[in-house]
């Protein structure tokens, strides 16, 4: 095994762009389980949103404008999530596994004629003096726009669910929906609204993978991106900044296990792939043992108008 071959320079430059799709979805997600929801269907939100976004921007020309349809697609598909769990009550496990099934068979139809075709992805930003400093221009300021615009998203994010009056009412929805409502706060209303942002973000997520990452649609091509959003919202407890931590450090993982099939370990292929999704399962398992949580009080829980 040639240890030498990896550039740490380009490992790390690597790292941000494979993180960046898991942490849109997961950023998404945190709000909207903080708002006592849980909606399984991110994996389906993504593969969505990948498809209508590659498909968008092939016809368009502009990667732009197929993220925005992406992120339309996403949100449209979870307004049909929170349409049944927020008025018809039903159940949000099933209904969100029932998105991830209708994602799936939708991307499927959607990309069968774009299989093959390259898109036009995203340049590189050109942030001037800073993209010219030795080591860290290369590794942190010669990236595409979405890589910045998930780490804004990041302090966005939790500076809004800390510091704002409407991030206050979220939290309070997600921790006692029946209190939020006697104090006169519209529960399913502001449920919607972030369901909506969940499903956006994660369509925006897919299409970073196949405008990217990846610029080519591929059948299946999230591979499970979603359920790792899902999973990461859990290991950083609820918290803005640690879903940033967890979604770096599975991308770490990912690249990592690339480099080193490009440098022969002397590993088996099979285990490499799959010691990303091994690595989140082991963290999961450790975080419960351990037994700290800080999962809104009415996740996942219905909310009865008249209760």
């Amino acid at each position: 095994m040639d240890l030498s071959s990896i550039n740490p320079i380009l490992l790390v430059a690597s790292i941000m762009v494979s993180a960046t799709p898991i942490l849109l979805a997961a950023l998404g997600e945190l709000v909207v389980e903080k708002s006592g929801v849980l909606n399984l269907g991110v994996e389906g939100m993504m593969i969505t949103g990948a498809v209508v976004g590659f498909a968008i921007a092939v016809n368009t020309g502009s990667p732009l404008v197929g993220f925005v349809a992406a992120a339309v697609a996403g949100a449209a598909l979870s307004l049909a999530f929170g349409l049944l769990t927020q008025f018809l009550l039903s159940n949000q496990v099933a209904t969100g596994l029932g998105l991830t099934l209708v994602g799936l068979g939708l991307s499927s139809l959607i990309g069968k004629p774009y299989e093959g075709i390259k898109s036009p992805t995203l340049p590189k930003l050109d942030l001037g003096p800073l993209s010219d400093l030795p080591i860290v221009g290369r590794m942190l300021f010669s990236h595409d726009i979405m890589v910045y615009v998930s780490l804004a998203l990041v302090v966005a994010t939790w500076a809004f669910l800390k510091f704002t009056r409407a991030g206050l009412i979220l939290r309070a929805v997600g921790e006692s929906h029946d209190s939020a409502h006697a104090l006169g706060y519209k529960v399913v209303r502001i449920r919607l609204l972030a369901i909506l942002f969940g499903g956006a973000c994660a369509g925006l997520g897919g299409a970073y993978l196949s405008l990217v990452r990846v610029p080519q649609w591929t059948e299946g091509m999230t591979a499970g991106a979603g359920w790792i959003a899902l999973a990461l919202v859990v290991f950083a407890s609820w918290r803005a900044g640690r879903v940033l931590i967890g979604a770096y450090l599975f991308g770490g993982v990912t690249v990592l296990q690339l480099n080193l099939q490009a440098a022969g370990a002397d590993v088996p292929v099979a285990l490499l792939s799959a010691s990303p999704y091994l690595v989140t399962i082991l963290v999961l398992v450790v975080i419960s043992a351990v037994g700290k949580h800080g999962a809104p009080a009415s996740l996942g829980r219905p909310f009865h108008a008249a209760s």
